[in-house]
């Protein structure tokens, strides 16, 4: 157990260890030349997705739960489906309709007779501001689908006390249920921010320089692997500081429920334009994050005849990225299972410490896991073409780096967290009589892991599964960073087709991931409505005793 604690530090080790031998020269050229445009470019973007992306996610979750207006139970549905676009196909899409040559100018010029793109103003989507806005029309369901849980854990009798009392509907949400979920909204924006700072496909195509575009053009474009070390090492001080952002978030916010279950929140009905207004700011941001995407998507592949692509090469491509996303998500599954049994029997300071630090890995970026995981899979490729030369005196070709194992240990480690962080919430519910009863009986823990717990994780396991198989999809920094010469997945062929200005001609790969990455986000609305639909506890005045 304590080896894969180890399994996911060992990269951040080797990363410092990297940026520590770099030449002392260039040090102080990243501090004057590259440093302090990509720390302002990144603290900038993490603060407007926070912005844009928590209000969008807090208020679109807020209507829904508490409010019923026009459009309402498809929109429940809509919502969370941008969560299934990858933020570089999104960026990809809204630099073809909204730059200077895209549709929607091309358009205007038309339309009005100009000439050129100096006789009219048009916000640039190849900005920060375009890059903020891009990035949170695709992240903000991270804020939603947990404020939406939360919203609705939240007892209707302490709602309905406040209306009473004579708060309006604002400040109901303003003083009671938004400081409610305050942790769950700290968790939501943590994770918009990370995923902002893992990307580097949106923010490269966008133009604006982040840390992680930094490390990837120092490493790639200028040779210097040292010195991407270095900026890595920045990066982690950005991640750190995400972390305590979000735990200082939920610092001692913990708000006790009645361990019978609560009346829950019914929507109240609303008029006249207030209602109508719901609906278009809950359908703003659907319509941003999935609809005029899949829309493009489907008209490019419909205009250029792109089905025709679905030849043996792209079913190549296919497969390899299914093969990877499957080989993974089996691993982690297996790997999490083992942590999440062993620490749930052993009860011990070490197992709960293994599993905290097994669970650090989706908090490093794809870009800078691949980066620390270079010399260690470099140095066991040596140690095994060492003895395999000994035993048998030819030369061994690498095995590790530089082949797609490379790829799914950065998928494993990236992704560990989501299972293990399912599977314990799941075996947390299973009532530990259950297992006492078990060693009572005589059974050993090899048993009890085998016949009760496994068994009773399958539903979470599923979940897990989905989640992990769909995130390795999308993965991209990783991958263009670790893959092997000659592979390309469908994340990598998307990339490849808008580096060389030609997105468009990606159009299926883009929409063969978007359509792959639906199956989770659907299973998790179907869970949401689920909960929300389960009737209520036996001493709730409008619950009917006899039922």
């Amino acid at each position: 157990m304590a080896a894969a604690g180890l399994l996911v530090l060992l990269p951040i080790a080797a990363l410092i260890g990297i940026a520590a031998e770099g030449d002392a020269e260039i040090w102080p050229h990243l501090i004057r030349n590259v440093l302090p445009s990509s720390i302002v470019d990144t603290l900038a973007l993490l603060a407007g997705i926070a912005v844009v992306a928590g209000s969008m996610g807090i208020t679109s979750a807020w209507l829904v739960t508490a409010h019923r207006f026009p459009g309402r139970s498809i929109l429940v549905w809509l919502l969370p489906l941008p969560l299934a676009v990858p933020t570089y196909i999104t960026a990809y899409i809204y630099v073809e309709l909204f730059d200077s040559a895209g549709l929607v100018q091309m358009a205007l010029r038309n339309a009005m007779g100009w000439t050129s793109r100096g006789d009219y103003w048009f916000p640039e989507i190849r900005s920060l501001y375009g890059c903020i806005l891009v990035m949170s029309a695709v992240l903000y369901p991270y804020v939603y689908i947990v404020s939406r849980a939360m919203f609705l854990t939240q007892s209707a009798s302490m709602l309905e006390v406040a209306r009473v009392l004579g708060a309006s509907r604002l400040k109901l949400f303003r003083v009671i249920a938004l400081p409610l979920a305050r942790p769950a909204l700290a968790v939501g924006l943590s994770l918009a921010m990370l995923e902002a700072l893992n990307d580097i496909g949106a923010s490269e195509y966008l133009g604006v320089r982040t840390l992680t575009v930094a490390v990837y053009n120092t490493w790639l474009n200028r040779g210097s692997l040292p010195g991407a070390a270095q900026i890595a090492c920045v990066m982690l001080a950005f991640v750190v500081a995400l972390i305590l952002i979000e735990r200082y978030g939920r610092k001692d916010k913990r708000y006790a429920t009645s361990a019978k279950r609560s009346r829950v929140v019914h929507p109240a009905p609303l008029f006249g334009g207030r209602a109508w207004l719901a609906t278009v700011l809950c359908a703003i941001p659907v319509f941003l994050g999935f609809v005029l995407p899949v829309a493009f998507l489907l008209r490019e592949i419909l205009r250029g005849s792109l089905i025709a692509q679905f030849d043996s090469e792209f079913l190549d491509h296919l497969l390899i990225t299914l093969g990877l996303s499957v080989t993974a998500t089996i691993a982690v599954l297996a790997l999490a299972t083992l942590l999440v049994s062993v620490a749930r029997i052993a009860k011990s300071p070490l197992a709960r410490s293994t599993l905290f630090v097994a669970g650090l890995g989706y908090a490093v970026p794809g870009t800078v896991l691949a980066l620390g995981l270079m010399t260690p899979l470099v140095k066991i490729d040596e140690v095994i073409g060492t003895i395999w030369r000994h035993l048998t005196g030819e030369r061994l070709g690498l095995l590790l780096m530089g082949t797609s194992f490379a790829i799914i240990i950065a998928y494993v480690l990236r992704f560990l967290s989501i299972a293990t962080g399912s599977l314990s919430a799941g075996l947390d519910r299973v009532s530990p009589s259950l297992e006492d009863a078990a060693r009572t009986l005589g059974s050993s823990r090899k048993e009890m892991a085998w016949r009760i717990q496994i068994p009773l994780m399958r539903p979470a396991m599923a979940s897990a599964a989905l989640l992990i198989f769909v995130d390795c999809i999308k993965e991209l920094p990783a991958t263009l960073l670790l893959r092997p010469l000659n592979t390309e997945t469908l994340a990598t062929q998307v990339y490849t087709y808008a580096s060389r200005g030609r997105f468009e001609d990606g159009s299926l790969a883009a929409l063969v991931i978007v359509l792959i990455g639906l199956l989770p986000v659907i299973q998790l609305v179907r869970s949401a409505e689920a909960r929300q639909k389960r009737p209520e506890s036996p001493d709730s005045p409008s619950s009917n005793p006899s039922s």
